[in-house]
Formats: structure tokens, C-alpha cells, sequence
């Protein structure tokens, strides 16, 4: 097995639960929220609002650069949206980064709500350790499957 290849596919399945449990609970015209892992597969709350936001991969692309060299959270602003973004990790895992774009506010805006933006933060990382922690009590059929194929193979 390669364990290379397990981690990044646990990682990207614990990105899509992060963004199936968040995505689900926002409201239809709130912020828009992506959830980036980090080779940059993108999760998006209202996919056609980010397609009309031009949320492009060298755009993101430069926002992880100042995520990841400790300028956190990120504010800036694109058109007439405000884009925030910041590291998204567990205890466990790096799970990549998390974006809340807010149509309409200026940077100066969001600045002056920063409180919110970084509490909505907070509860998307909150999210993903609670799924991360549910994930490591209820054995996954998986590792039920390795662990009979190894005793299997023992008593070859």
C-alpha cells in the first residue's frame, strides 16, 4: 500500500466532509465559502457565484503564498468582493485553507468585521476536528478490510 497515497486521500476526503457539513448550513445568499486543499483542489459553497467572482488559480495561487509565510488571515480585495482566507488544519492534519469571499465589501469593510469573518473561520476548523475526531472512533470499513487481510496472510 502506498501510504503516500493514503494521506492524501484521507486528507481529501475529510475536505469534502469539512465542505458537505459547512456548505450545508449556510444561507442561501450568505458568503461564499471555499475550502482549498493543499495541492488546490477547490470545494466552493455557491459554485457559479465563484465562477463569476473569477476566482482564478494564480489569484488563490498568491493568497496561499501569504497564507503559508504567516501573513493570516489574508484580506483583499477582488471587484467588488472582499476575499479572506487562512490555514485550515486539525491537531492531525493539514487540511489546506479555508476562503470566505463577501460580495459587496470593501476591504475596509471586512476589516471593520473581522470579528465575524475569523469567528466563521474558527467554526469551519471547529468542524473539521470534530469530523477528523468522529472519524477516529468509528472504524471505517477500510481498516476493517486491512486488518482481515493481514490476519488473513498471518495464518498462510
Amino acid at each position: 500500500m502506498n501510504t503516500c497515497h493514503a494521506t492524501v486521500s484521507s486528507t481529501h476526503l475529510l475536505n469534502e466532509q469539512i465542505a458537505h457539513q459547512v456548505f450545508e448550513i449556510l444561507p442561501e445568499q450568505g458568503p461564499v465559502l471555499l475550502i482549498l486543499d493543499r495541492d488546490g483542489t477547490c470545494w466552493s459553497s455557491h459554485p457559479e457565484e465563484s465562477a463569476r467572482l473569477q476566482l482564478t488559480e494564480t489569484f488563490l495561487k498568491d493568497l496561499r503564498a501569504k497564507v503559508d509565510d504567516g501573513a493570516e488571515p489574508v484580506i483583499t480585495q477582488l471587484g467588488d468582493a472582499s476575499v479572506t482566507m487562512a490555514q485550515l488544519c486539525t491537531e492531525r492534519t493539514n487540511c489546506g485553507y479555508v476562503v470566505v469571499v463577501l460580495g459587496r465589501f470593501s476591504p475596509e469593510a471586512a476589516l471593520a468585521n473581522v470579528d465575524l469573518v475569523e469567528a466563521l473561520l474558527h467554526q469551519v476548523a471547529l468542524i473539521a476536528r470534530l469530523i477528523e475526531k468522529t472519524s477516529m472512533l468509528v472504524p471505517s470499513p477500510v481498516s476493517h478490510y486491512a486488518a482481515w487481510s493481514t490476519s488473513t496472510a498471518a495464518s498462510n
